[in-house]
């Protein structure tokens, strides 16, 4: 394994390398084996989503060699006004018209490109060791990488106690992310989920229902793979892409063809059809007992008339109960039906660094009114707001 760069810590051995030095090796499988995305899904975003971010992995040993942990970090440069509305955006966008540059950097981010940020300890055991050895590493790496800003990504709530070192002496700040959502679904059917929700949002989704099937017969088919229907269903998810007020990642035709052979075992694509059109796609991964819903996408010509938000979230967890499943998981934003249909919030943190010792906490400061929960009113409704 030759590594790009390599950087002593104070228990060990980093050595950051390219996704092709992994390959093969049981440390690397090992070590998001229990999470719902395992390495075969940092594979297929580091093929799929080339030219968007530059990833790499960082390989730590211990004192004695042993490999206890690979973590996936990757560069980007980041809009740090991306989802900010009202006036600040209005103000950045003026200034970016003669430096285009304006409030953006390199940064270096920790976790995954499209998705929840996860530590890449090989053992649970070990998260702490990893979480404890990673700030000096990262800070080396960024530095040779000429980034300006050290960003951990989207991790999710769990983490916090072990990640609790990185804002006392290690110079982070906590602020929240767009929180995903949760959603218990251990129930025998839809109509059983629907008698626990309040009584105005279960009248109107019947409603909805009602409308809906009242139109052209809508079908439903539930497939692992999707090559042969991506010039339908690619077009629907852009569609969902350019309407989202914030934008990250951009997955590619390869990534929707690729991940039902890279993930049989998990990947469930939901396909609606009207008249014998594509008419909306759902992609969900299957882990555990949870069916995560990863992202939509809907044919805007129909989407409002026929309520289709609402009409594919009933048909897919009509089908993970079906299958027995308990939990259902979905991304971050469109956050008001989620409220009145029972859902909890599922918050996820970043922790960011500056580079520079001065303007780190100038930049702590700043960053917490940048921080993008403050300008979403909907999410100070969810009962369990305080968690943010």
């Amino acid at each position: 394994m030759e590594p790009e760069l390599t950087v002593p810590f104070s228990e060990g051995l980093a050595k950051i390398v390219r996704l092709g030095a992994l390959r093969g090796s049981d440390f690397w499988k090992a070590a998001f084996a229990n999470q719902s995305k395992d390495h075969r899904y940092y594979e297929l975003i580091d093929r799929t989503l080339t030219g968007q971010f530059d990833h790499y992995y960082i390989v730590l040993e211990d004192r004695t060699g042993k490999v206890r942990a690979v973590q996936p970090v990757f560069l980007v440069r980041q809009n740090l006004v991306e989802g900010i509305p009202g006036k600040i955006r209005a103000i950045v966008d003026l200034v970016r018209k003669k430096f285009p540059r304006f409030l953006t950097m390199r940064v270096l981010m920790i976790g995954s490109a499209a998705g929840e940020g996860q530590l890449g300890a090989i053992e649970s055991g070990d998260e702490p060791w990893l979480a404890k050895a990673l700030p000096s590493i990262l800070r080396s790496f960024a530095k040779h990488q000429k980034a300006s800003l050290i960003v951990w990504k989207d991790f999710p709530a769990r983490y916090r106690p072990v990640l609790a070192g990185l804002t006392g002496n290690n110079n982070y700040v906590r602020v929240p992310s767009m929180p995903m959502t949760h959603l218990r679904i251990d129930y025998n059917n839809f109509n059983e989920y629907l008698a626990q929700i309040g009584y105005v949002s279960r009248k109107s989704l019947r409603r909805k229902f009602r409308k809906t099937e009242r139109a052209a017969r809508i079908e439903v088919e539930v497939a692992t793979g999707i090559e042969r229907w991506i010039d339908e269903i690619y077009p629907l998810y852009l569609q969902v892409h350019e309407r989202s007020p914030m934008k990250f990642e951009l997955l590619t035709r390869e990534f929707f063809i690729e991940i039902g052979k890279t993930m049989p075992d998990r990947a469930r694509s939901f396909i609606w059809r009207q008249s014998g059109k594509i008419i909306a796609f759902s992609l969900c991964l299957v882990s555990g007992d949870t069916i995560h819903d990863e992202c939509l996408g809907l044919d805007y010509e129909v989407a409002f008339e026929l309520h289709l938000y609402f009409y594919t979230l009933r048909d897919v967890i009509s089908w993970a109960m079906s299958q027995g499943l308990r939990a259902y998981s979905s991304g971050p934003l469109n956050y008001d039906p989620k409220l009145h249909l029972g859902h909890e919030l599922a918050p996820l943190d970043l922790y960011v660094m500056h580079l520079r010792r001065g303007l780190n906490p100038i930049f702590q400061f700043a960053v917490k009114y940048l921080e993008p929960t403050r300008h979403d009113p909907v999410l100070k409704k969810f009962p369990n707001a305080g968690e943010l």
